[in-house]
């Protein structure tokens, strides 16, 4: 197969008397066709394991719960493959209105990509996937902290780059700005499957490589970019539940990551890229499983020990319950939530540190913070460790 008329073309320009040559993609799909037999197993084999995740969000005790904290552990990850220093013990507790371990931009740009993924899902229910709902989430997504200068909901009108200091000494340059609207709305077309429909897995697959060519945004587009391949999934019926972010994956395999783009734009080896990507699929979605298996037996067993303890107030399982949505918390917060005396909340903690379910964590008389240190461990995998903030 000749897969040269898979490559996009290569458009000489200039910016400050300097020229440099941006890259033009070939729209989707690939041309000549993908050759599914190359990947046909693996996309077996990753619908199997989706299908599994998506079970098993069925039988969790409290579904929301596990998607609530799911959610927030892929916007630390997608966050810091961007440079950012947040980790998800930082996100809880600038959420709980706490100062956390890092530079406050640093956290906001988490909170708002878990802003711009809730609300592309919420609106994915009622509107299609198109050009102007990934303005609208880019919008929420760089609404706050160090993105709200770049033209926020708005495709550029200049020239930008990835790595290098200007166009002319970059690793790859996108196309130019007068080109972007044709592009864009070829990948529209391919979003409304036009003219040709393909699995939703490849699919995403594809979008999320051309739409990183693209690079539409002056900045964001990275985080876009691995929201859209959960967006694609959601919106094509593949998972009931937004549970499946690759963010971890790639940034275990950054090298290879980057390396898989820039040959798909170099030689137009989209099979290559597929495969690496449907491997990620697989893992990703048996790691989330793991990980929803591993928090329905820390809350049976810790529930198991406060009602073996002869302690089991109502009390002290509300105060539970809380902990389990908010596994960083203070007295003040769960008395301000549940409605109890401070009194009543330190007797409460008092006793569950006793049974080892939560541990405080600052040694301080006052302003003392609480941790579900068990429940907070299996979330925090891949990501750093909480006790560095403390």
């Amino acid at each position: 197969m000749n897969k040269k008329d898979r490559i996009g073309k290569y458009i000489k320009c200039s910016l400050g008397g300097e020229t440099y040559n941006a890259y033009l993609p070939q729209p989707l799909p690939p041309t000549p066709p993908l050759e599914i037999n190359k990947f046909y197993s693996l996309l077996d084999q990753a619908a199997t394991s989706l299908g599994r995740l998506d079970g098993m969000s069925m039988i969790l005790p409290n579904p929301s719960l596990f998607l609530y904290m799911y959610v927030r552990k892929e916007a630390v990850l997608s966050s810091q493959i961007e440079g950012t220093q947040s980790s998800l013990s930082d996100l809880l507790l600038f959420e709980n209105q706490e100062i956390p371990g890092v530079p406050i931009d640093d956290v906001t740009e988490v909170s708002c990509y878990v802003a711009a993924m809730n609300y592309g899902l919420e609106r994915l229910k009622e509107f299609p996937l198109s050009l102007r709902l990934i303005r609208e989430i880019h919008q929420k997504l760089m609404a706050h902290g160090r993105g709200s200068t770049k033209l926020p909901g708005e495709f550029r009108t200049s020239q930008n780059w990835i790595g290098g200091s200007r166009p002319g000494n970059a690793l790859f340059v996108p196309p130019p700005p007068e080109y972007l609207m044709d592009t864009l709305g070829q990948f529209e077309r391919f979003l409304h499957d036009e003219p040709i429909n393909l699995p939703a897995l490849v699919k995403a697959a594809l979008a999320h490589v051309q739409f990183e060519t693209i690079h539409p945004f002056l900045d964001g587009n990275g985080r876009l970019g691995r929201l859209l391949i959960t967006f694609i999934l959601c919106h094509e019926g593949i998972l009931q539940q937004p549970l499946l972010y690759l963010s971890l994956y790639f940034k275990v395999n950054r090298t290879a990551y980057y390396e898989h783009l820039q040959r798909v734009r170099e030689t137009g080896e989209w099979e290559d890229w597929i495969v690496f990507f449907l491997k990620g699929v697989i893992e990703t979605a048996n790691q989330a499983t793991a990980t929803a298996q591993a928090i329905i037996k820390i809350f049976n067993k810790d529930r198991a020990t406060i009602e073996e303890s002869h302690k089991s107030t109502a009390t002290i399982l509300m105060i539970y319950s809380y902990l389990q949505q908010h596994p960083i918390t203070t007295t003040t917060a769960i008395k301000q939530a549940c409605n109890l005396s401070l009194p009543t909340v330190i007797r409460s903690l008092t006793s569950l540190e006793g049974m080892g379910i939560v541990k405080e964590v600052t040694g301080k008389e006052r302003h003392k913070i609480f941790v579900y240190s068990e429940y907070l461990e299996v979330l925090n995998k891949g990501t750093e460790p909480y006790s560095r903030l403390y």
